[in-house]
């Protein structure tokens, strides 16, 4: 890690005002919302509007999609005045650049499933369409928030060279070794903070805050 680089700190899942100000107040740098209804952290477009109104300035925040229509995932960009979409479907390139064409304000990331099954061929047709990837635990099952992480040794497969998040399972307890291994542009954690699903626990939040900046300011030091 360059030791003057900011490790950026994204939290997903958000439901109530009263997680993301906690969220904000500990530090985050931007705070997610699911726009799929499967998920059980699932989030109306007119609540995350309510939540996004209320935040302070230089929040980012994140529109979370699955195989969504365009003309939805465009709404919703617009309507909660998105800063960026994460996509964590099987959209095509095409869909980013079509959406990049239509929204060019919003920021696109891409999901990639990291699995046993992964190679440089998952990450190659994005890498002109999105500004970066965000790197999630492959579960045939479910397509996010499963609270288990992969194998951080099988990133070296995707052959990436632009900016990623980890996410995965990340929780206070597996946080230091997460960035000591894998070295991240930025983080990406959700049920494991939770007390419920779709409810942060607070103290988890601002204790893995903690431990992200206490691991930031050792390796900026040594």
């Amino acid at each position: 890690m360059n030791g003057s680089q900011r490790i950026r700190i994204k939290i997903c899942g958000m439901t109530c005002l009263a997680d993301a100000q906690c969220a904000v107040e500990a530090g985050v740098d931007a705070l997610g919302f699911i726009f799929y209804d499967k998920s059980p952290r699932a989030i109306t477009p007119e609540a995350a509007q309510q939540i996004i109104a209320q935040l302070p300035p230089f929040v980012d925040t994140v529109g979370v999609f699955v195989d969504s229509d365009l003309t939805r995932t465009m709404a919703i960009i617009q309507e909660c005045r998105l800063g960026y979409a994460q996509l964590h479907g099987k959209e095509p390139a095409t869909y980013c650049r079509d959406l990049f064409m239509q929204a060019p304000a919003c920021r696109i990331l891409k999901a990639l499933r990291v699995g046993p099954h992964s190679s440089a061929a998952d990450a190659a047709p994005y890498r002109d369409r999105v500004q970066g990837f965000l790197l999630d635990t492959f579960d045939k099952q479910v397509v996010g928030g499963t609270g288990a992480t992969f194998d951080w040794s099988m990133i070296a497969r995707l052959q990436l060279d632009t900016p990623f998040l980890l996410a995965g399972g990340l929780d206070v307890a597996n946080i230091e070794a997460a960035l000591k291994q894998v070295q991240p542009y930025g983080v990406d954690a959700n049920s494991g903070l939770e007390s419920a699903p779709g409810r942060k626990n607070h103290d988890l939040i601002r204790r893995f805050v903690g431990l992200v900046r206490r691991y930031e300011a050792e390796a900026s030091a040594g």
